[in-house]
């Protein structure tokens, strides 16, 4: 046996921190991760019944209390299941064994004579001994991981699916969200935000507020301005009135939009080299270009909501956010208490794909519990404040310049990316990284849009390195050291653009030398799993097939932060009145599958997200502030613009598990991209491919 242990025992080593068995041999398995949708107590709970060899309904995977819940950090990154996952299973599987040889004890027997057969205990010619339950009271879990006197052997790998745990209460409209809480005497909250960035608070006349039907308080902390009452609806009236009353200084001017890409250029920035080998671009054939993405709002469909108590001066708190235990630590710093003393229960929302509302609502509630012990206090953001006050996925801007020699090698390749960072969640930094918490003591810039010193290096350049074999590469990250815009970590991070940007530029190489896509990808590409992704998803989309007139097929590929998941895409667009995507084709490897239909389910969820941002979605502004505060200035895919997706996962049972989560932003854009320019035989570098984006493209063609 081993004695590595996977990172997140490392710091959790009691096997009674994760797990309990119970007399009625029912199975409590707590983990760090939280569930956002992906399916990830699903996976884990089959985990822990497979290695413990017991029916998945005996087993329960609580959700993340900080209280309680092992410490795994955040549930980010795809690595719910290459950390939770791998801790689970060492954890049950030395579990395992201590009831082994608690039956062997039990029976008089060696060790080895005893096995276990659907959660029965025998020896080897099938003679009874016990079950967990029965064995349960002679079994001490508080014993750390990693006993090398242990004979640990995982069980085998198996390809069966336990259907999602979560749907049926989802597909039966039964209470489980954050949203459908009650708790006897809560209070509802509103907070009435600034009109823009930088806004502080002048002047408020509240004294007619606070007579309005059912307002229990208002409350005025710095420029942190809110409004407590018995129902919803009168707090959503009051916070209307008391926004009316309030006069805010004018903030700070927001840069031009329509010139957002020349203005990332020319802000103050930290300029880093990833990599330099010394890149020279004198070859036959060099293809160069300059690719940009918008902001990106997390566009959650329910807005954020949190609710809070101050219960004999310990904080409770109800989040749906990524990280219980670093917004804990956060919120604990910001009121003044321990963080013993500050508990945040997960309990499912409306999904987070990184650093949304989650946090700063979470915030918003916590201070607002503070200003009333003994009583729950529920605060719910609008849609304008989800839109307006969420942390962004940043802007980007990208020049990649790439040569290829005669035989069709790619021999150099540069890069230059600026953008801001894409880490301002609570833990990397020690304040402001909350939105009320800023208000209240004043502070401009909400949260700092710079990656804080202990992040560096994380985040921006994601995939900005090409995992293609090439001989020489540089790639230089020039991180802002300035926003007015609040930005954060959004889904796959600066992977989407630095995929999109190296995947656009391979195909114009191909076309530039007269060589197929897939076989210039090929020629430069040895890891065999990468190759399998790209060769298995060309199959399956019918790669070389003539497509109609006004359609484009294009492919891509992306292994993940270059160490995690492969996955490969082809896109089949229609490009006639506007671009429509029909049919992506996918192919993953995610190593070693726990649960084939949860991956698949990753994959087509993120791909679908994947197509909105592409097609459609772009935060606006003005030097005001934000414009896209509603549905209609911000779209999203609609069911309609929902292509056909066909998800091939390749299985690789003998090696480490890798995430899928977030597999597809990269290359799912970048093969929409290589077919629109299959379609129209021009480059669009612009995102998103709206019909203004690629008219501009066409006429810049033309010039």
């Amino acid at each position: 046996m081993t004695t590595d242990l996977p990172a997140s025992l490392v710091t959790n080593r009691l096997i009674s921190t994760w797990l309990t068995i119970a007399g009625d041999g029912t199975v409590a398995l707590r983990v760090g991760k939280v569930e956002l949708g992906q399916g990830i107590t699903t996976a884990l709970t089959q985990i822990a019944a497979h290695e413990l060899d017991v029916a998945p309904e005996s087993v329960t995977a609580g959700a993340t209390n900080t209280a309680s819940s092992p410490d795994e950090g955040l549930t980010a990154g795809s690595l719910s299941i290459t950390f939770s996952g791998a801790a689970v299973r060492r954890v049950c599987a030395e579990a395992r064994e201590l009831f082994r040889r608690a039956a062997a004890k039990t029976a008089g027997l060696d060790v080895t004579a005893v096995r276990l057969s659907s959660g029965v205990f025998v020896t080897a010619d099938g003679t009874r001994i016990g079950s967990y339950a029965e064995l349960a009271a002679a079994v001490d879990l508080d014993v750390e991981v990693g006993d090398e006197s242990l004979p640990v052997e995982f069980a085998p790998a198996t390809a069966k699916d336990l259907p999602r745990v979560d749907l049926p209460d989802k597909v039966f409209g039964r209470p489980r969200f954050l949203h459908d809480l009650e708790f006897d005497g809560m209070l509802h909250a509103r907070v009435v935000r600034p009109p823009r960035p930088g806004a502080h608070l002048e002047v408020i006349a509240a004294e007619s507020v606070s007579m309005m039907p059912g307002v229990e308080k208002v409350v005025r902390d710095g420029d942190l301005l809110a409004v407590l009452a018995r129902r919803e609806g009168q707090a959503t009236r009051a916070a209307e009135a008391l926004s009316a009353a309030a006069t805010w200084s004018p903030g700070i001017e927001l840069p031009d939009g329509d010139e957002l890409s020349r203005w990332l250029r020319s802000a103050p920035a930290e300029t880093s080299q990833v990599r330099a080998d010394g890149a020279r671009h004198n070859g036959p054939v060099t293809v160069r270009g300059t690719f940009f993405r918008p902001f990106l709002a997390h566009a959650s469909i329910g807005p954020g909501c949190a609710i809070a108590v101050l219960d004999r001066g310990r904080l409770f708190i109800w989040s749906y956010s990524q990280g219980v235990f670093t917004l804990g630590q956060a919120i604990a710093a910001a009121v003044g208490l321990d963080t013993a003393d500050v508990v945040v229960q997960h309990v499912e929302g409306p999904g987070s794909y990184g650093h949304n509302s989650a946090d700063d609502v979470a915030m918003d509630a916590a201070l607002l519990a503070l200003q009333v012990p003994g009583r729950h206090v529920r605060v719910q953001w609008s849609r304008g404040d989800e839109f307006a006050w969420e942390p962004y996925g940043p802007a980007m801007v990208g020049d990649l310049a790439a040569s290829v020699d005669e035989s069709g090698i790619i021999t150099d390749l540069s890069y230059q990316l600026w953008t801001n960072g894409h880490t301002a969640r609570p833990g990397y930094t020690p304040r402001h990284s909350l939105l009320a918490d800023a208000h209240r003591d004043g502070a401009d810039a909400l949260p700092p849009s710079v990656d804080p010193p202990a992040a560096r290096g994380h985040g921006s350049a994601r995939n900005a390195e090409p995992y293609y074999d090439i001989a020489r590469v540089d790639v230089t990250v020039h991180r802002l050291l300035t926003m007015p815009i609040r930005t954060s970590s959004l889904r796959s991070l600066g992977s989407q653009l630095n995929t999109f940007a190296l995947e656009s530029v391979l195909d114009d190489l191909a076309r530039e030398t007269g060589r197929d896509p897939l076989e210039l990808r090929l020629a430069n590409l040895s890891d065999p799993r990468a190759r399998d992704v790209l060769t298995t998803a060309a199959a399956q989309a019918g790669w070389g097939t003539p497509v109609p007139d006004g359609h484009g097929r294009g492919i891509a590929f992306c292994r993940y932060k270059n160490r995690s998941s492969y996955c490969a895409v082809v896109a089949d667009v229609e490009a006639t009145d506007r671009l429509r995507v029909r049919r992506l084709t996918i192919a993953v490897d995610v190593g070693r599958v726990v649960n084939a239909d949860g991956v698949r389910n990753q994959i087509e969820g993120g791909a679908i997200q994947a197509t909105s941002w592409t097609l459609l979605e772009q935060v606006r502004f003005d030097r005001n502030g934000i414009t896209s505060t509603d549905w209609e200035a911000y779209p999203i895919a609609r069911f309609s613009d929902v292509p056909r997706v066909d998800v091939h996962v390749i299985d690789r049972p003998d090696q480490p598990s890798l995430g899928a989560g977030e597999a597809t932003q990269g290359p799912v854009t970048a093969a929409i991209g290589n077919a629109l320019a299959d379609a129209l035989g021009i480059r669009v570098h612009t995102l998103p491919f709206t019909q203004e984006n690629i008219v501009a493209a066409i006429n810049t063609a033309a010039i």
